[in-house]
């Protein structure tokens, strides 16, 4: 688990460090080489003690293989020189992923990408429970993004009974994305600020196909509508008809009025008109 750890000032050991400097150069003058030369070598190794640490940036301190803390607060310190030292990230970042090609949950093939705004939270397990903690949030969350793809269907074109698809829902998708990532990334101690789908599509060779599809679903949506409208407009116009006796129709005449009024209402294209001026028959 992550200990805190707390380094000496800096600048104390930076006051000591020309000190020494000063007897050094003083030794030389008086011909005290030999006091010269022992303080050479401490100068140095106090010298390799210093560390700084910016904002939101840590130190991870390990000593001959033990973990001995990690030095979070930011300034300028002095720590055992025998000390190995791994700087460590604090502030966040965006991970962009390239698209990937998938499938989805019916077995079409899919382009699908993902934004991750992620930060290290703990950093003993980003320094020693995994390898290379910044290449495994890239992997763990493709293999993420690649498990969500086929929990969903990209579209409910095909599966009408799918209350969620990629495609349409977006919060639910992206809650499901965020914590499946979370789950693999604890391992390294990183923290997830927000994981977001950031771009969807059918993969190339069935893109020409599946925008046939779609068309052709909205314009059977289209012409059902269409449809419902007029019918619904000759019957009501009938009624009007009937009811304030404007004119008197037989079936006959209901049929065709009704087949004038169905072109009309359902054509592409404006109606052109054909004044009668004589009888129907």
């Amino acid at each position: 688990m992550e200990k805190q750890y707390s380094g000496m000032s800096g600048y104390m050991f930076l006051f000591v460090e020309l000190v020494i400097l000063i007897l050094v150069v003083f030794g030389f003058f008086r011909g005290m080489i030999i006091v010269s030369a022992v303080l050479i070598p401490v100068f140095l190794l106090i010298a390799i003690g210093f560390t700084v640490v910016d904002p939101n940036q840590s130190c991870v301190m390990v000593l001959f293989g033990a973990y001995k803390g990690t030095l979070k607060k930011n300034g300028f310190y002095w720590v055992n020189p025998f000390f190995v030292r791994k700087k460590i990230s604090l502030r966040a970042r965006n991970f962009d992923s390239e698209t990937i090609k998938v499938n989805d949950k019916l077995g079409n093939p899919i382009m699908i990408g993902l934004v991750l705004v992620w930060r290290v939270s703990e950093t003993y397990k980003a320094a020693f429970g995994v390898d290379e903690y910044e290449h495994f949030v890239v992997v763990q969350s493709e293999a993420a993004l690649r498990k969500l793809a086929g929990l969903y269907p990209y579209d409910n074109i095909e599966d009408e009974s799918a209350k969620v698809t990629l495609r349409d829902g977006t919060e639910e998708v992206n809650d499901e994305l965020e914590r499946e990532i979370v789950e693999r990334l604890d391992i390294a101690g990183i923290e997830v600020i927000e994981a977001r789908i950031n771009h969807i599509a059918y993969a190339q060779e069935i893109a020409q196909a599946m925008l046939k599809r779609q068309q052709a679903t909205a314009i059977v949506a289209a012409r059902y509508k269409i449809v419902e409208g007029a019918v619904s407009m000759v019957e009501m116009a009938l009624a009007e008809l009937s009811q304030k006796k404007i004119v008197d129709l037989d079936e006959e005449k209901k049929a065709s009025m009704v087949s004038n009024l169905m072109v009309v209402l359902c054509g592409d294209k404006e109606a052109t008109p054909i004044v009668n001026t004589g009888t129907l028959y």
